[in-house]
């Protein structure tokens, strides 16, 4: 089994900045995927950006130049800097990893119990 710790959500006016952090912890030999959706009310769950373990990073377009995601792989943790926040970016904000619990097992997918992020005009 693996859980996802979440933190960092919180209420910042428009143009702050926040950081979230999501660790991954349990039975876990590698995790290839990680990466942050969000889901605003009354919308549908959508990608933020995502990272692999070599690095490479991808984001929507609505953040692409604000949003900068990393990870520490020693930790099994991934992150999710968010600078210049807009009203827009309130919602629940979601990790997700793609873990394999041992060297020839399948991929499982988990996600985070979500952590708000409120941005105020």
């Amino acid at each position: 089994q693996v859980q996802l710790a979440e933190s960092g959500g919180g209420l910042v006016q428009a143009g702050g900045s926040l950081r979230l952090s999501c660790a991954a912890s349990g039975s876990i030999f590698s995790i290839s995927s990680m990466g942050w959706y969000r889901q605003a009310p009354g919308k549908q769950r959508e990608l933020v950006g995502s990272i692999t373990s070599g690095g490479t990073t991808n984001y929507a377009d609505s953040v692409k130049g604000r949003f900068t995601i990393s990870r520490d792989n020693a930790k099994n943790t991934v992150f999710l800097q968010m600078s210049s926040l807009k009203p827009e970016d309130t919602a629940v904000y979601y990790c997700k990893t793609l873990v394999a619990t041992s060297a020839r097992g399948p991929t499982y997918q988990y996600w985070g119990q979500g952590t708000q992020v409120t941005v105020s005009s």
